[in-house]
């Protein structure tokens, strides 16, 4: 009983640090998109690559938004950010390498489609639940 006691009292601890962190993850993503368009503006050249960098930044900070509206971050976020960067990672490397890693880099992509749409799946599913149980309380 102590011991839940303390978890208590301090669980704000983890909270403030939670989003405090994020904070700082969403400005120097915000921080490094702007010098990636400031590097292409320099270079005049943007790339496909850097196109998908960019996406990633923007999912990043979709990610960190997400979690300041509720509280908790959606698990396929972190999924779709992942294929993001496996794609970008087969268009640097397409041409240069071997043909087995893009196979098993697109396998990567196939599998975590599988588990996004599982999770969104299940999200969907345990939303319906909740709903059914709160009609029923009232």
């Amino acid at each position: 009983m102590e011991m839940n006691n303390l978890n208590k009292r301090l669980h704000w601890t983890t909270t403030i640090t939670e989003k405090v962190m994020l904070g700082g993850i969403g400005f120097l993503t915000v921080l490094a998109a702007g010098c990636e368009v400031w590097d292409m503006w320099i270079d005049q050249n943007i790339e496909l690559a850097d196109l998908f960098l960019l996406f990633i930044y923007t999912e990043i900070v979709g990610m960190v938004g997400a979690y300041y509206i509720s509280n908790r971050i959606p698990v396929t976020l972190p999924i779709i950010i992942a294929m993001t960067a496996l794609c970008r990672l087969i268009i640097l490397h397409s041409k240069d390498g071997e043909p087995l890693t893009l196979v098993a880099e697109a396998g990567a992509i196939v599998v975590l489609a599988g588990a996004a749409y599982l999770m969104s799946a299940k999200e969907k599913l345990s939303l319906e639940k909740k709903a059914m149980r709160d009609e029923g309380r009232n």
